[in-house]
């Protein structure tokens, strides 16, 4: 369980959101944490990697590495 404040006008956008749609706010919050989590998650350990001064990885061996190359 999760107890978060949100300001008036969010709470106001979830709440005609929610009516809209019939789906409940705590459904719009999930999704909306979900959805930027990953984001969040790969921002942190990209910073921490650059405080421990660790070598970059250059883009191209990152796609090699994921088999995202053309």
């Amino acid at each position: 369980m999760l107890a978060i404040r949100l300001p008036r006008e969010i709470e106001e956008r979830l709440e005609k959101l929610a009516q809209k749609t019939g789906r409940s706010k705590s459904y719009y919050v999930r999704q909306a944490i979900l959805e930027h989590l990953d984001d969040l998650e790969d921002y942190y350990l990209a910073v921490k990697r650059l405080e421990a001064h660790l070598p970059a990885i250059p883009l191209d061996e990152v796609e090699r590495r994921l088999g995202l190359q053309d």
